[in-house]
């Protein structure tokens, strides 16, 4: 029992590393986009243009972390994507030019996405092998990356503001990470549907029909891919949007308007911590669904009561709500298998790139009232989403971890 247990913590550290270094890697370069701004002469839609690359190149790499999950496993394609991921930091200060920094944020974003599904592959596997609920807790790790990343900053400027010092320094200690790290990653993936037996799938009748069906998403897929679209919605849209409603809607002082934003982060921190043990008590269904309406709910009467206190109670109960959607909803598509988790992935990045950008047409034509109102409406189509998925349980998992080839 101690040496499953060991086993399960230095799994647990490895694979978090890969989130803290998702969360370390994106903070470093966009905390120095102002540099980047300046250095590359860019207007505001230049610059606009540029982060969407990195989103657009994210959502486009699904079919190609498809194959290369299949064919390389989410152990090689994670160390394989970190070391693309370093290596793009120096690439993107060295850019001479806007055309080549769109090509290097580009291929970012391209090495985000795949790195996502590796390590979130590696998350839902480390739970079916240990049988013990992980996935919250990894994805707190990914904000502590972000921390991390603005520590370094504000370090590094304190000593030179050249660009390439910073990114050099980062990606050295990205590469450290990814060595000391690799050895603790799992070398099995969850190949198979949980809880299909393998003698049911070897005596399937119509091999070519069934060829045919895997072209199209299966039903619950599609339903995981929407939580997942909703889900990020509600939570892009707050990172983005929180800061700005309460400046001009609640009239908050300039020094609270940013209280938005580090509520929200701090109660998702927070609840991610706990919501493993939350997700063993009562189910990944329960959580997110339960979660979901808290965070609709809380944030629409926030945007009916008006003023600086229920805005901010508002905002904590959409972190606390959505907290553990995405890492509940990452290991019921790892259950149906690598082309379920690259798919639902791809969604989720798009919701995170879409979303904000949505909800500020919708300011735009109405009110950020209007706006804030779609991101509550967003939440409760999550716990709507979660009704039709079939969410896997660990105790009565049939999983089958194939090794690497």
């Amino acid at each position: 029992m101690l040496g499953v247990t060991d086993q399960f913590r230095r799994a647990q550290l490895a694979i978090a590393a890969l989130f803290c270094f998702l969360g370390f890697q994106y903070a470093t370069w966009a905390s120095r986009l102002p540099a980047l701004k300046t250095r590359l002469d860019l207007s505001e839609a230049e610059l606009g243009l540029l982060l969407m690359a990195c989103g657009a190149g994210a959502a486009a790499s699904f079919p190609l972390v498809a194959v290369l999950m299949k064919r390389m496993g989410s152990r090689r394609l994670a160390v394989l994507s970190a070391v693309c991921l370093s290596l793009l930091l120096p690439a993107l200060s060295a850019a001479p030019d806007y055309p080549v920094a769109l090509v290097v944020i580009c291929c970012d974003g391209v090495a985000v996405g795949s790195l996502n599904v590796a390590m979130n592959a590696q998350g839902a596997a480390l739970e079916v092998t240990c049988q013990r609920t992980a996935m919250a807790k990894l994805h707190a790790a990914f904000s502590a990356g972000s921390l991390f990343a603005a520590l370094l900053a504000s370090g590094v400027n304190v000593v030179t503001t050249d660009v390439a010092v910073h990114f050099g320094v980062a990606a050295a200690l990205l590469l450290l990470l990814v060595g000391l790290t690799r050895s603790g990653l799992l070398t099995e993936d969850q190949q198979t549907p949980a809880g299909i037996p393998a003698e049911t799938r070897a005596e399937d009748p119509a091999p070519e029909k069934r060829r045919r069906r895997l072209s199209m998403p299966a039903r619950v897929t599609v339903w995981m891919g929407c939580a997942m679209v909703f889900g990020t919605v509600t939570e892009g849209a707050m990172n983005d949007w929180s800061a700005l409603y309460m400046k001009d809607v609640v009239d908050a002082a300039s020094e609270l308007a940013p209280m938005g934003i580090a509520v929200v982060s701090v109660m998702m921190v927070l609840a991610r911590i706990f919501a493993d043990g939350w997700r063993s008590r009562w189910g990944d269904g329960r959580v997110v669904r339960v979660g979901s309406v808290v965070a609709g709910v809380g944030l629409a009467l926030a945007l009916l009561a008006g003023g600086v206190v229920p805005t901010l109670i508002g905002f904590a109960c959409v972190g606390l709500g959505v907290a553990a959607v995405t890492p509940c909803i990452y290991v019921a598509a790892a259950a149906q298998g690598t082309d379920a988790l690259a798919l639902v992935a791809a969604m989720g990045t798009t919701g995170l790139l879409a979303g904000p950008a949505l909800i500020g047409f919708i300011a735009s034509a109405g009110s950020l009232v209007w706006g804030m109102g779609a991101v509550a409406a967003s939440a409760i189509l999550v716990a709507v989403c979660a009704t039709q998925i079939r969410w896997p349980k660990l105790a009565d998992s049939r999983a089958v971890l194939a090794p690497e080839s």
